[in-house]
């Protein structure tokens, strides 16, 4: 719990649900998959501060709940946003398959119950 008292200066949870009610449903989808895919590529150790930050455990579950959401949603958010979106997670497969030092068996890798294997 927090300590925080809520001023007139912070949204409510009225104006909150309001809010997020007049976001499209592809909109809400599309900005969890690229914070997905922000956050996994943090942990593969991708940005500046790569091994600063690189965790395999935690980026293979953020790389499998990315394909899971893909996989459930690509009919309902249209190729348009669907292919880069894919792509961008066979990206992230590639980068763990190459930062592991022992690699998943094809098949076996972050989100490749949901895409099938990766290869390179």
């Amino acid at each position: 719990m927090s300590d925080a008292t809520p001023t007139s200066d912070s949204p409510g949870f009225d104006d909150m649900a309001r809010d997020i009610a007049e976001v499209p449903a592809v909109e809400v989808i599309v900005t969890v998959a690229v914070n997905l895919m922000s956050a996994a590529a943090v942990k593969l150790g991708l940005t500046e501060d790569g091994e600063e930050h690189k965790d395999l455990d935690e980026a293979r579950k953020l790389v499998h709940a990315l394909a899971g959401l893909l996989d459930a949603s690509t009919t309902e958010i249209s190729s348009f946003h669907a292919a880069p979106l894919r792509d961008g997670l066979k990206s992230l497969q590639l980068a763990f398959r190459e930062a592991s030092l022992v690699p998943d068996e094809p098949g076996q890798g972050p989100g490749e119950k949901y895409t099938g294997p990766v290869f390179g």
